[in-house]
């Protein structure tokens, strides 16, 4: 009796396991396991290679961007070089242009106390000519009150002057 329990057990736990292996298989080729295990795969596979791709690159950029940075520190250096050139000749060129505006400006002054002086020595002579004048004006008439005489004969001088003038 327990033989064929056993024996039963064992027969319904074969049909349990064929009818279970079945769906198994069923489910399997429905589902495209495979299928799905091999795109899946393919996708991981792509996905490495755009991987390894991204780093190959990315590491490229970086040795790009190393080679930059070092570059950098003398393109700074040569700009801060040059720089300093440009600011030494833009400065000698200041100092040059003012040096000329300083001499130009002297130069304008020297022309206009010239120019000054000249004026004022006409002023003063046109003051001493007029002072002159007048002063000899003071003395003649001066004379010519103290000496009556002399004024008959500068009148009589004018008119013989004047009748001896050809007209």
């Amino acid at each position: 009796m327990f033989d064929t329990v056993i024996d039963y057990i064992a027969r319904t736990n074969l049909f349990n396991f064929i009818i279970f292996a079945g769906i198994i298989i069923y489910v399997f080729i429905k589902l495209d396991v495979l299928g799905n295990l091999n795109k899946a795969a393919e996708v991981i596979s792509e996905n490495i290679e755009n991987s390894t791709t991204a780093k190959n690159e990315s590491e490229e950029k970086l040795k790009t961007i190393e080679n930059k940075l070092a570059n950098l520190a003398n393109e700074v250096n040569d700009i801060i070089e040059q720089s300093e050139i440009n600011a030494k000749l833009v400065g000698e060129k200041v100092i040059t242009d003012a040096n000329l505006t300083v001499e130009n400006i002297k130069h304008n002054a020297e022309k206009l106390v010239e120019n000054k002086t000249a004026l004022l020595k006409n002023d003063i002579m046109k003051r001493t000519s007029l002072a002159s004048v007048e002063i000899a004006k003071e003395h003649i008439i001066k004379e010519l009150n103290n000496n009556s005489w002399l004024h008959d004969k500068l009148i009589d001088e004018s008119i013989e002057s004047i009748n001896g003038a050809e007209i």
